[in-house]
């Protein structure tokens, strides 16, 4: 996949339809008017990922907001149950068990890793990211071009797209 064919600023998100842990199936539209943050990760309970979903469920500014965390990855519902109670997640853990909503998103796909070509969440050398933050002026946000090893899309919206 190329830069050019990743979710980019001010692209319509795409709908979704992913089953959480519990087997509940979550769609963009059931959020409709409100925040949500909808980030992808690699995998359940390594250090990384574990940092990032601490990071979301300690966020008191997300919760002043009243913002909707759903937290994105190929794992399956067993193993997102086992690291949302590890860690008492308080948001939901979706399955995209064939990396195709992922892939849909510009996350999933074919990446090299010191020479072993496998099929997993990628980023490219260089990674659009949301930066956000909040001032007195109220809630601002621009997005940046960084490079970073992992990726995390992140959209915070009073309206969703749907289609």
């Amino acid at each position: 996949m190329t830069q050019a064919d990743r979710l980019q600023p001010g692209d319509p998100f795409p709908a979704f339809a992913l089953p959480d842990a519990a087997g509940q199936t979550h769609q963009l539209g059931d959020y409709a008017g409100r925040y949500v943050v909808l980030y992808a990760y690699p995998k359940d309970d390594t250090p990384g990922c574990t940092r990032e979903a601490c990071d979301f469920r300690d966020s008191a500014a997300l919760r002043e907001l009243g913002v909707q965390i759903l937290g994105v990855s190929a794992d399956d519902a067993a193993s997102h149950q086992r690291f949302a109670e590890k860690f008492s997640l308080p948001f939901p853990l979706l399955t995209d068990a064939g990396g195709d909503f992922l892939a849909g998103i510009g996350a999933f796909g074919e990446k090299n890793s010191y020479g072993k070509v496998t099929q997993g969440l990628s980023a490219p050398p260089s990674s659009l990211t949301r930066k956000a933050s909040w001032s007195k002026a109220g809630w601002r946000s621009r997005w940046t071009a960084t490079p970073t090893p992992s990726l995390t899309l992140s959209a915070a919206t009073r309206r969703p797209t749907h289609e």
